[in-house]
């Protein structure tokens, strides 16, 4: 029986055999090989099919999903949200961090939650940030500043009964010219948001949430959340609607998907796997849990080249043998030399 140091030494020597192998003078037969010429064709031919498969099926060109496209689409609904960002009642108004403290959108793994480790860095307040501040931008309407100071100077409880009468106005019926109308029931709601209905369906609103800073030059997180609210109207919301008619749903792959049924990024498939494999595809912290399993599989494959028995799966595996094939065959002899994969 060999002992542990008769071993590291036999190792040794065959490390050192290895090296005296790749260090003397190559022996082998030679062949002709122009790498410039390989180049230059493989760079001819790699253009002519990236052109002709871009003419071909090239991605369609897509409209912007807008504010705008919203308000004049399901302009009802746009404005029950609306609502909802108003009375602080919205996706993003109970989001958590990094927006605000709330807890609805906070995800978990076991104890710990990383966003609340990062506290809030991008404050958000629906109410003033969606509604309130870019109406007060607009200028020359005198009953609409009316009746922005006459909501915030109402107390809390009022502001509440106003908005709860639209709500249910809204949801009985009501017209929109009539929801539209300062009324005993529902006070200055009614123009507020009737003039956020006209801002967005000017497309003003989409430019007046778009922040402007010295990094991000068009910062359009808050458009972008706004547009998100909608899908508290579930399967009938409009943001359902456009990545449903895009085929770019959860269920559909769509991170790894383009628009419509055109091919999209197939290194996203990794990713995309988790989203599909229960707790992640239906747990409230499933993004969470993800991005945990991809870092860990990332920092796996990165310290492969130190992991015993891993590393060596390439040596086990003749996949080698079979891209070298004409290599081995030459070179039988090869085998039996100290280094080789059959020594080892």
């Amino acid at each position: 029986m060999s002992t542990p140091a008769a071993r590291q030494g036999s190792r040794r020597e065959r490390r050192l055999e290895q090296s005296r192998l790749e260090a003397s003078p190559w022996t082998g037969p030679n062949r002709h090989y122009d790498i410039i010429a390989e180049l230059g064709v493989a760079f001819v031919v790699i253009t002519i099919l990236t052109v002709a498969l871009a003419l071909a099926f090239g991605s369609p060109d897509q409209q912007p999903v807008t504010l705008k496209g919203w308000a004049d689409t399901t302009p009802r609904q746009f404005l029950a949200i609306s609502l909802s960002e108003l009375e602080g009642s919205s996706i993003s108004a109970r989001y958590g961090p990094p927006y605000n403290h709330g807890t609805g959108s906070v995800q978990h793994l076991g104890p710990v939650s990383p966003q609340r480790l990062f506290g809030v860095h991008y404050p958000l307040n629906s109410a003033h940030d969606f509604v309130l501040d870019p109406l007060a931008l607009v200028p020359g309407n005198q009953s609409l500043h009316s009746a922005l100071a006459s909501y915030r100077r109402a107390p809390a409880a009022v502001r509440a009964g106003w908005e709860k009468a639209y709500a249910a106005a809204l949801h009985n019926g009501t017209t929109l010219s009539a929801l539209g109308k300062s009324g005993r029931s529902y006070g200055p709601v009614g123009p507020i948001l009737d003039n956020l209905l006209d801002l967005a369906k000017s497309g003003a609103l989409d430019a007046a949430l778009v922040s402007h800073g010295a990094f991000y030059t068009q910062n359009y997180t808050k458009p972008i959340m706004f547009l998100g609210d909608s899908t508290a109207a579930g399967d009938k919301s409009y943001w359902a609607s456009v990545v449903s008619g895009a085929h770019l749903l959860g269920n559909q792959w769509g991170m790894m998907n383009e628009t419509g049924s055109w091919p999209g990024q197939p290194w996203l498939w990794l990713y995309t796997l988790w989203y599909q494999v229960p707790p992640m595809s239906s747990s409230p912290s499933g993004d969470l849990m993800v991005v945990t399993i991809m870092g860990v599989l990332s920092v796996g494959l990165l310290l492969v080249p130190f992991i015993p028995g891993v590393r060596s799966i390439p040596r086990w595996l003749p996949v080698h043998r079979v891209v070298w094939r004409e290599w081995y065959r030459s070179q039988a002899a090869y085998q039996d030399t100290p280094g080789s994969p059959r020594a080892e």
